[in-house]
């Protein structure tokens, strides 16, 4: 797959899942679906922002190191995209809870940030 036909793959699917998302603002309520209701709106929200930074990762990557440093790294910063959206989701669903204090979002942060030195480790 080459970086031009990987590029609209990601920008149709991160399209869909802003559409999903604004679909489930209007017609979902949260209070009549319960849990379900918020799973699916944390999973849409989740699976937008991982789409989106996925492409504002890759366009820094493209303008600081070239092409062939994303074409290198495309991998990384896949994953990169998607712990981020993990911590901003989680964010967004402890501040839902209302349990979100300023330690519990840097333990959060902390967390995410072990995982991806694992990760780096693995290598």
């Amino acid at each position: 797959m080459t970086l031009r036909s990987y590029l609209w793959v990601v920008k149709i699917v991160t399209l869909f899942s802003f559409s999903a998302l604004i679909l489930v603002v209007y017609f979902i309520d949260p209070e009549k679906t319960g849990w379900a209701g918020k799973i699916i709106f944390y999973l849409v929200i989740f699976f937008a922002l991982s789409g989106l930074l996925n492409l504002i990762l890759i366009k820094l990557r493209k303008i600081w190191g070239g092409k062939e440093a994303v074409i290198l790294n495309i991998g990384l910063t896949s994953r990169q995209s998607l712990l981020l959206s993990l911590i901003l989701v989680g964010l967004l669903f402890l501040q839902g809870l209302q349990i979100l204090v300023w330690w519990m979002g840097l333990l959060l942060a902390a967390c995410v940030f072990l995982a991806e030195l694992y990760f780096l480790s693995k290598k």
